[in-house]
């Protein structure tokens, strides 16, 4: 008999509640700290560093964001000489800028140019941020250059190296957190860490209010009764591996770490469409409704600054907006995607700058944020309207740790090709060295204090703090 919708959503909370209390399982199986730190406390306390790793999928188109090129000088009829053509002309859509966004906030110049896609809102916190220009990716393909951009390593064929940069933060910190470390519908790797730096990983917000919400249902299932209830009087060898010290003893600890998250009520933080003040005004900062459904950039956005400012986790990796693969079509296409990343991420960092840390200053001077793709698009746009794969990329990292309103690096005037420099100053010499992952993520470690050996490369110290 076919399943109706309900038949097979019928119990939604226990699965996840097995789905989340098995992915915790690591903390056991390798030995880690189980959760007693945050079990134990009276209440919840936001980590006095923070970090997101913000990803937008697809490979955006640079000139557009954080390495623009000046259209009056980057013309159509000097394209066959400089392989580069902005194109912001071609946009053709309202509130989207034909020139660089270069703001002014108070009397201070911004030093960083910005791609219309970016927008004003985002564009007026070059006071908090640094920008990497020309870094070369090594790859064309999505997997890879993703994978790449999360571990600071290069993987092998497309299979990812080492762990996640937010793995490797916990790893190192051990934050009294309930969920140190949450990826939002990205992946997530732990190669040297116990399990107590092991990633949640959810699909949307969802799955979060399912995984932290009490659960009220029994389990059902015989073979999970078997896991949970199994006393440990082994018959066979398969039954002894599920006795002492096996599956079984792995699996009831775990859940019982998932029992002690729950009992903390934590999803009630994600419930934004409550009829409450602290809610009401939420929403006007993220420029949500009442509706119930969030899984938009703004929800998005919305969900990490909750995780961070009530103390519920320390990193977040999110996979803040899509739809950049734009081989095909029209540059609004790609404008208009990027923008709704970037209005939401504007939201974060104005909410970050506006709310008050209680170890003193505002939550963006205890955050540290890097924004960032698999790789860029071909500075030429192709028969299709779109534009390709491209070597060449940038990123931005915000907050805390680094300098404000600065750029690092260059891409070439001929193809915006990868920049060489002496990394140690930041200078453009035709006898320097490549930018690559690896060097922003030892930047981001460095910024915070952090063993960075595991990247084997220094990071770019013109620009920490």
């Amino acid at each position: 008999m076919k399943k109706n919708r309900t038949d097979d959503n019928h119990r939604p909370e226990r699965r996840t509640f097995l789905k989340a209390a098995a992915g915790f399982m690591g903390s056991t199986l390798f030995g880690g700290v189980p959760f007693r730190a945050f079990a134990q406390a009276a209440g919840l306390a936001p980590a006095d560093r923070c970090f997101v790793f913000v990803y937008f999928n697809g490979g955006w188109d640079q000139l557009l964001a954080f390495d623009p090129k000046d259209p009056d000088e980057f013309t159509a009829d000097r394209a066959a000489e400089t392989r580069i053509l902005p194109g912001y002309n071609l946009i053709n859509t309202a509130g989207y800028e034909s020139i660089p966004l270069q703001p002014d906030v108070g009397g201070v110049r911004s030093n960083i140019a910005f791609g219309p896609a970016v927008g004003n809102e985002f564009a007026k916190h070059f006071d908090v941020m640094t920008v990497v220009r020309g870094i070369n990716m090594n790859t064309l393909g999505h997997e890879v250059g993703y994978r790449y951009f999360l571990t600071g390593k290069m993987p092998i064929g497309s299979a990812a190296r080492g762990s996640s940069t937010a793995t490797e933060i916990v790893g190192q910190m051990k934050p009294r957190v309930p969920i140190s470390n949450i990826a939002f519908n990205v992946e997530s790797y732990n190669d040297r860490y116990p399990g107590y730096a092991n990633a949640l990983r959810v699909s949307r917000k969802d799955d979060l209010l399912l995984t932290l919400k009490p659960s009220s249902q029994m389990l059902d299932s015989e073979i999970e009764k078997q896991l949970v209830d199994f006393r440990g009087q082994p018959i066979t060898c398969e039954e002894a591996a599920y006795g002492a010290r096996g599956v079984g003893t792995t699996y009831q600890n775990s859940r019982g770490q998932m029992e002690q998250v729950m009992a903390q009520q934590l999803e009630a933080s994600f419930r934004f469409e409550l009829n409450t003040p602290e809610m009401g005004l939420l929403r006007d900062a993220y420029g949500l409704d009442t509706s119930g459904r969030y899984d938009t950039e703004a929800g998005r956005a919305a969900m990490v600054a909750t995780a961070l400012k009530k103390g519920i986790a320390q990193c977040v990796t999110i996979n803040l907006t899509g739809g950049l693969d734009t081989h095909f079509g029209t540059q609004a296409t790609q404008a208009t995607n990027q923008r709704r990343g970037f209005a939401a991420l504007a939201n974060l960092i104005t909410d970050l700058k506006k709310s008050d840390h209680p170890s003193g200053g505002k939550f963006i001077d205890h955050t540290t944020i890097m924004v960032f793709s698999e790789f860029s698009r071909t500075p030429l746009i192709n028969a299709a309207g779109g534009r390709d794969h491209h070597l060449s990329n940038s990123c931005a990292i915000i907050g805390a740790g680094v300098k404000h309103n600065y750029v690092f690096g260059k891409s070439g005037d001929i193809g915006m090709s990868p920049g060489t420099f002496d990394l140690r100053t930041g200078a453009a010499t035709p006898t320097g060295e490549n930018i690559f992952p690896e060097h922003v993520i030892a930047t981001v470690l460095a910024s915070a204090g952090l063993d960075y050996s595991i990247t084997r490369v220094e990071p770019l110290r013109p620009i920490l703090a």
